[in-house]
């Protein structure tokens, strides 16, 4: 099925879509991204992804220099391009991926060397995680990849230089595993390479603060808004490994994959080592809510 690709305002298939190789985003991972999903074709949540994309760019002192509505619009075109593609007839959803960098220049680290940043919008079929995913759940591991110090890269950037996550997850691959559970600095647990985490212990919920050194998921502030709605209390603290190992269930959560169960950690099965009734009842929670908000008959 074809990708449609949006370089700088002109949309064409992948082979065709071409950046400078002087391009800071290439060249030193000066840039940021978001990444979207659609249901029933409508992008979810776009509105809170942009925001989070102007406050990561800021954070890389990166110029924004298009209006909300103009990333919509760019949105908006790129994947009516994908879908009028007879290749496409049959996808249902979309994963958008958006990409701002500083732009082509010279080699070099100056931020002037560099006029005007390059926007590259990405759209693909997404490829659901299938149902057997979220009836059985997955298994995770423990990094030894050490999560960005805030002093360093900061977690809160959604940034383009992603070599820090790309080395937890191959680390989970190699092991068989869905995804690696990355620490901070101090011991504690942050978040995992693609997905933000949670635990249930005694019936609550429970999730790292942002200080811990992760990205402010827009899925994880969704599933924190939805918690009362659910009945669920949760609160944010810090989590050990033991938190972890010991708790009662524990979910991952992302904008492609919603709320996925983990019933294993290394070698260690969660709880009974099936997807618990607290994930169960959030998922079926936010699908509900995904339903309202997009009017998404199938929202997976």
């Amino acid at each position: 099925m074809p990708i449609v690709v949006n370089v700088n305002g002109r949309i064409c298939g992948e082979q065709d879509a071409t950046i400078s190789v002087l391009d800071h985003g290439f060249l030193y991972g000066e840039g940021v991204y978001e990444v979207v999903r659609t249901y029933g074709r409508t992008p979810f949540l776009f509105e809170r992804h942009l925001q989070r994309l102007r406050r990561s760019a800021e954070m890389i002192h990166l110029d924004v220099p298009f209006s909300d509505a103009e990333l919509a619009d760019g949105l908006r075109q790129t994947t009516a391009a994908f879908f009028e593609d007879p290749g496409n007839a049959s996808v249902a959803d979309v994963y958008v991926r958006l990409l701002l960098t500083r732009g082509a220049g010279e080699i070099s680290y100056e931020p002037a060397s560099c006029p005007t940043p390059s926007l590259v919008i990405i759209v693909k079929p997404l490829v659901g995680l299938g149902a057997e995913v979220y009836e059985r759940g997955v298994k995770v591991i423990i990094s030894s990849i050490v999560r960005n110090h805030p002093g360093s890269i900061n977690p809160l950037i959604k940034s383009n230089n992603l070599l820090n996550n790309a080395l937890a997850a191959q680390e989970a691959y190699r092991r068989g595993a869905f995804d690696a559970v990355l620490r901070n600095y101090r011991g504690e647990i942050a978040e995992c390479s693609i997905a933000n985490l949670f635990v249930v212990s005694n019936g609550a919920l429970v999730t790292p603060p942002l200080d811990a050194g992760l990205l402010s998921g827009i899925t994880r502030g969704f599933v924190l808004e939805l918690c009362p709605a659910a009945g669920v209390a949760v609160t944010e603290r810090v989590l050990h490994d033991e938190d972890l190992l010991n708790a009662d269930e524990s979910f991952l959560t992302s904008s492609t994959q919603e709320i996925v169960p983990i019933v294993r950690v290394d070698d260690r099965t969660i709880g009974d080592g099936r997807p618990g009734p607290v994930t169960r009842r959030l998922l079926e929670v936010y699908r509900a809510r995904v339903r309202q908000i997009t009017g998404a008959q199938r929202p997976t």
